[in-house]
């Protein structure tokens, strides 16, 4: 539909691409050609109650919506116009104001859809693969070590490698049979009670001592099984005495 006042003044809309009043003041403003933080709403006003005269001129069926968005600006443009009354709330400026962020609101809500509607669409610009294949994964390993560590990893496999070798060191020990034959000399000789450390050689170095104390502690059993010998003791781990039976 055209509308002209003038070659100048022509305004070609088409109501048919419209969803409702707000769509068409933002069409309206955007024909300042400014920032839609910058339109002057008087402008926009008088360009929509323009629109709603001349449609009613050309008999069109317009619906209530767009005449009760006549009536509200209407009323703003006579509240802007008129000098301000301080009892009335919202003030003219602010309404103004919510009008104009809707505006903006509304443009951004088209840009928004339209960058969305201009992206590739599947199946349109874009296809799937017939047959999919699965993921691979490729793993690549990386060793990072010093000299040390390599001197370190080496010896641990050595070691799990290398024969072992144990030698037990020759040592002097007193046997059973030793044992045995000089607790029963010695017991000829003592008369009292005598603790076991009698028994044991004089001038002995400790370890050749520590077995001697062993195997003459197993003589003085073997002996007491016997019955050539009593031994007697207080109490656990107190000092070990014997004494010949007559």
């Amino acid at each position: 539909m055209d509308e002209g006042h003038g070659e100048s003044d022509t305004l070609t809309l088409e109501i048919d691409g419209w969803e409702g009043p707000l769509d068409l003041l933002l069409a309206l403003a955007r024909t300042q050609k400014v920032d839609l933080k910058q339109i002057s709403i008087l402008e926009l006003v008088e360009q929509y109650l323009s629109y709603i005269e001349g449609a009613h001129a050309l008999k069109l069926e317009l619906a209530a919506d767009y005449l009760v968005m006549a009536a509200w600006l209407a009323y703003l443009k006579s509240a802007l116009l008129l000098p301000r009354d301080p009892e009335v709330e919202p003030s003219p400026e602010e309404l103004a104001l919510r009008l104009q962020l809707r505006l903006e609101r509304l443009n951004a809500m088209r840009e928004a859809g339209a960058r969305l509607m201009a992206r590739d669409r599947l199946g349109r610009d874009v296809f799937p693969r017939g047959a999919p294949e699965g993921l691979r994964t490729v793993r690549e390993v990386q060793w990072q070590a010093e000299i040390y560590d390599l001197i370190a990893a080496y010896g641990r496999v050595s070691a799990r490698t290398r024969p072992v070798m144990h030698v037990v060191r020759q040592r002097p020990v007193m046997t059973l049979e030793t044992a045995i034959a000089r607790v029963s000399a010695m017991l000829g000789e003592q008369i009292d009670w005598a603790t076991i450390e009698t028994f044991l050689p004089d001038g002995a170095d400790p370890g050749y001592r520590k077995s001697a104390l062993a195997s003459s502690f197993l003589a003085a059993l073997e002996l007491a099984r016997q019955g050539k010998v009593e031994l007697r003791q207080k109490t656990a781990f107190a000092p070990l005495y014997l004494k010949g039976r007559a």
